[in-house]
């Protein structure tokens, strides 16, 4: 029998709000096979250790929490409530159709709209994304002009008082992989936007301090520098295009956390600080930098700034620890080992946060912004262990991210063929079963002398048998010739098991002398004759160290000094620079190394296997992981999905014919994470090529295109007449398809049915009211300047026109009746039709002016330049296209190509993609945007000083919206560009049949010839 979870898990596309979800089980939270049609609400189980004392069927304690105090005992509850509260108030914010109606700033509104439904060239901001820079919106802008948000906004102030004093944090939980680095990027935006047209308010800043766990994290956020080669802002389009120049005066500063820790300003031995004291001197000599100075080396560029926005990425870092926490009793239980990892978060976590809170003081802090997948206390905080910050206001989970195909689907073993134990199956919770055969202490502490050999049989089996699934994902992906390997990934407790474990994989020489080549043979690093090979398979990173940004362990340089000596010269050769590695320390160049693993012609292409020291930090995301093996503790189902999250980035984010992701899975073994799973066996897939599309300069700059960037239109229309000329485009057809079902039975499981039918609305509205609330609906709303009486003197003339074009131009089929134009959108649509009739009837006599963006001005074929792996494209002939590629939507545009190219008359041409080309226009009284299909220019005989530039639009089926966006072509755009006198002269064509587009073509631009 089939389990229509794992078969089909993604429910959701990843780009709208999630509509459905798989139901759990109450109790074992694993899915009932039943599909439930709404979203998910937020509800947590903390992720807190199983009790010793319990069984494996033991129910694991549920907690609802309130608030931040005195939550110490598992028998206080948070309310997760407000989260809901919160999703449910920015839902219905959302739905406001008006941007006038939002309450905040236009700029803001802009920004909205762009994420909302700008047609993104490559990669689309999830909805979670969205939702999340939403919240944070929301909760700034709105919540304090509405009623409903005083309460949220009081308890935020609540929580951050007991938990934070003097400092407002807001924190949005994103699963991993969900892109938080992207929100960074629209809260940035939206903030220096603003700050920059509103310098007055106190609500935006130009200035920000995003703060990370790890040096490797702070690599990966370079793409937030708005001049960053790979900026977000431009390179995925977050910003429009008019306001980039905005972002660009942003003044951010990356670091990690621990560059908050008073560094010593001078280097003085033990002996030269005594001599300098004094023998009889009592008073401590001080030569730590003060808070100040430490402010100036750490964000010198943020000085000046009062009002600095604070971003923590992995959030969970960072908190302030109750005063009680040494006599906490959940402290007091914790084991040994426990007990030195609950010590070491809360250094690192008060050192974080003391920091901030040193900015805070120094200079000041509008708000803390956190970002996490887990945004929980650890170990040793006390507070409960997995208890949410209450300070979330957001919350999109992991099952969440699954079910919209988001992150791979999660694999650990759920049975065994081990007979007469218990439920859980070993390789499932290897660590329980092997930590007696493994050294308690790492590298250079243990006096035992080790042998890579001797690893526990468990742990050996476990390695083979994931092993062996890899070599099949490997032999696949090797068929399917991808750029870079699938990758291995063993997370191990300490310096000591992960050298045993590395070497076992890798291979090693026994006192230097006998060679061992590694059981493992695709993570070999090592040919068969003991020679070192030229790169090196398998990597072995202590994490903390890299991440932390202090010096390499003596121990640890050591056993890596082969490696590093070849990654060095691996970097010469791929630089063609003898110096290139000099500058690099060890550190610089494991840390590079490892941030590049997966990405082909880099210097981690090769790597196969990675075997890390302690846990693998959040900001190492790649995409390419497809194994994970735990070898060390893991005590909370919180470091569990910190873990596992690490191999849930997808490799391919193209979405399939129904509109989702396809599956990807990540399978695991020895990480007791308790979430569904099941043994499926799915072939691994080949991950999609990436090209980049961009303008070929200087070699082809004299086909560049030059176009304007219009924001409105200013028409001037007659008064002593008024006349209307009507075209195809004018009809407005009312069928159940545009407005909804006219018709519906409803029944009961007994009894007489019921037909529900709209024939009552045609017997209580008369075509000449309809008539009479179109032309006042058209006189008030198209008729009249804002702030304006309306021109009522124009009423009998606009009546004329609108009987007309009720008479000859509404079509009512399936059921539908002409009452229904008293819907607002669709009285909206219906008078757009008319206003244009009246504009086209008066072109000749009256002006119709382009008004152009006052920021943005004008755009250019110069400007594109995005990644893609969308493999429907076009390679574009270099005589007839600036951009080396288009990126097609459909065959016909590949047949427009061909087309245009073998024209002798065409002298260059674009696709409008990425391009930034927008026509604004008006539909069912909502503004929206027209993104034309192609820019074609046509030397018409005019000389190639006056090409004429002909806009493209290659279109099948053709509904209301098309008909609206070539009215707004022909008798609004084309005439005001061609009005200003500026940009050249402009035309229109629609090509509606793909068999007929040579032929229609070619037509046309005899046509022009011969009209010129």
């Amino acid at each position: 029998m089939g389990n229509p979870f794992f078969d089909q898990p993604i429910l959701n596309s990843p780009y709208e709000q999630p509509a459905k979800h798989w139901e759990l089980d109450e109790l074992t939270k694993q899915p009932t096979q039943r599909i439930v049609h709404k979203r998910r609400p937020v509800a947590y189980y903390s992720p807190i250790p199983r009790s010793r004392k319990q069984n494996d069927k033991a129910e694991q304690i549920r907690l609802d929490l309130i608030d931040a105090k005195g939550l110490s005992t598992a028998a206080q509850e948070y309310n997760v409530a407000i989260i809901n509260q919160v999703r449910d108030a920015v839902d219905a914010w959302r739905q406001i159709p008006d941007p006038s109606k939002w309450h905040v700033t236009p700029e803001t509104a802009r920004l909205l709209q762009h994420w909302r439904y700008h047609d993104f060239s490559s990669i689309r901001p999830f909805f979670c994304q969205v939702e999340a820079a939403e919240t944070a919106i929301w909760l700034t802008e709105v919540a304090p002009e509405v009623k409903e948000g005083k309460l949220f906004i009081e308890h935020l102030k609540k929580v951050n008082n007991d938990a934070n004093p003097d400092l407002t944090r807001l924190a949005l939980k994103l699963a991993t992989g969900a892109g938080k680095t992207t929100v960074m990027a629209m809260l940035i935006a939206w903030q220096v936007v603003n700050a920059v047209r509103h310098p007055q308010s106190h609500r935006f800043t130009k200035g920000f301090l995003i703060v990370t766990p790890g040096i490797t994290i702070k690599d990966r956020l370079r793409v937030l520098y708005p001049n960053d080669p790979d900026s977000y802002y431009a390179e995925r389009e977050l910003v429009p295009a008019d306001i980039l120049e905005d972002v660009k005066r942003a003044k951010i500063v990356i670091t990690n956390y621990h560059a908050f820790k008073l560094r010593e300003r001078v280097d003085i031995s033990k002996g030269g600080r005594g001599l300098l004291k004094g023998r009889h001197s009592e008073d401590e000599l001080n030569t730590t930098e003060t808070e100040g100075q430490m402010l100036q080396r750490v964000m010198p560029d943020l000085m000046g700034i009062k009002n600095i926005f604070v971003i923590n990425d992995e959030a969970h870092h960072c908190y302030r620890e109750k005063q009680s926490i040494k006599d906490d009793e959940q402290v007091e239980k914790l084991t040994a080992d426990d007990k030195d990892e609950a010590e070491k978060n809360n250094e690192a976590a008060r050192l974080w946060i003391s920091g901030i809170e040193t900015v805070s003081r120094k200079l000041g802090v509008a708000r803390v912004l956190d970002l996490s997948a887990t945004p929980f206390f650890l170990h040793g905080s006390g507070y409960v262990e997995g208890t949410l910050f209450p300070w979330t206001m957001s919350d999109f989970s992991l099952m969440d991210a699954i079910e919209c195909g988001i992150v791979k689907l999660p694999r650990v073993p759920v049975a065994d063929n081990l007979p007469g134990r218990d439920e859980m199956p070993k390789f499932r919770n290897l660590w329980d079963n092997i930590r007696a055969d493994l050294p308690k202490k790492g590298r250079g502490k243990t006096k035992k002398s080790l042998d890579p050999l001797s690893l526990p049989t468990l742990l050996q089996s476990a390695l083979q048998a994931l092993y062996g699934h890899y070599e099949k994902t490997f032999d696949l992906w090797e068929k399917a010739e991808t750029d870079a390997p699938p990758c291995f990934i063993i997370v191990c407790n300490n310096t000591s098991t992960s050298k045993l474990v590395y070497d076992y994989i890798s291979g090693f020489r026994r006192d230097g002398e006998t060679f061992e080549n590694g059981r493992l043979k695709l993570f070999q690093n090592f040919d068969e004759y003991g020679n070192l090979r030229d790169k090196p398979r398998t990597l072995l990173i202590d994490s903390e160290q890299l991440e932390s940004g202090e010096k390499l362990d003596e121990n640890f340089r050591k056993a890596m000094s082969d490696e590093i000596e070849r990654f060095r010269r691996e970097r010469v050769e791929r630089s063609g620079d003898a110096t290139s590695s000099e500058s690099m320390t060890d550190h610089d160049l494991l840390r590079e190394v490892m941030n590049t693993v997966g990405k082909s012609g880099q210097l981690g292409a090769s790597i196969r296997c990675v075997v890390s020291v302690s846990m693998l930090t959040e900001g190492w995301d790649a995409n390419t992981v497809t194994h994970v093996l735990g070898v060390r503790a893991f005590g909370t189902q919180l470091l569990c999905e910190q873990v596992i999250g690490r191999a849930l980035r997808r490799l391919s984010y193209e979405p399939n014919s129904e509109g989702l992701f396809d599956v990807e899975y990540a399978d695991i073994f020895g990480i007791p994470f308790d979430f569904a799973a099941e043994p499926v066996i799915a072939p691994p897939q080949k991950p999609a090529q990436t090209i980049q599309v961009r303008a070929v300069s200087p070699e082809r700059d004299n086909l560049e295109i030059r176009f304007p960037h219009v924001s409105g239109y200013r028409t001037e229309l007659p008064e002593e007449k008024i006349t209307a000329t009507f075209t195809a485009d004018s009809v407005l057809e009312l069928t159940p398809d545009l407005v909804g079902p006219s018709t519906t039975e409803n029944a009961g499981i007994i009894g007489e049915s019921a037909n529900m039918d709209l024939r009552h609305m045609a017997k209580d509205m008369r075509p000449s009211s309809i008539i009479y609330e179109l032309t006042v609906h058209l006189l008030n709303n198209q008729f009249r300047d804002e702030g304006q009486v309306s021109k009522y003197c124009l009423f009998n003339k606009l009546k004329s026109v609108v009987r007309e074009w009720f008479d000859t131009r509404l079509v009512c089929k399936g059921g539908t009746s002409p009452a229904q134009l008293m819907y607002l959108e669709l009285k909206d649509t219906a008078c757009e039709r008319i206003k244009a009739a009246i504009t086209r009837a008066h072109i000749d006599k009256h002006s119709i002016n382009a008004i152009l963006n006052s920021y943005s001005p004008e755009g250019s074929t110069k400007y594109v330049r995005f990644n893609t792996s969308k493999t429907l494209r076009w390679e574009t002939d270099s005589r007839k296209c600036h951009i080396n590629w288009v990126i097609l939507d459909s065959d016909w545009e590949g047949e427009f190509c061909r087309v245009v190219e073998s024209h002798p008359k065409v002298y260059s041409y674009v696709k409008n993609h990425s391009l930034g080309f927008e026509v604004p226009y008006q539909l069912g009284g909502a503004a929206r945007m027209y993104r034309p299909d192609f820019i074609v220019l046509i030397d018409d005989m005019h000389g190639p000083d006056d090409l004429l530039r002909l806009v493209v639009e290659i279109k099948g089926y053709r509904g209301e919206d098309a008909k609206m966006k070539k009215e707004t072509m022909d008798t609004y755009w084309i005439p005001g560009v061609n009005a200003l006198g500026t940009f050249g002269r402009w035309a229109f064509a629609e090509f509606t049949d793909v068999f007929e587009i040579e032929k229609e073509f070619c037509k046309l631009v005899d046509g022009v010839c011969n009209h010129g």
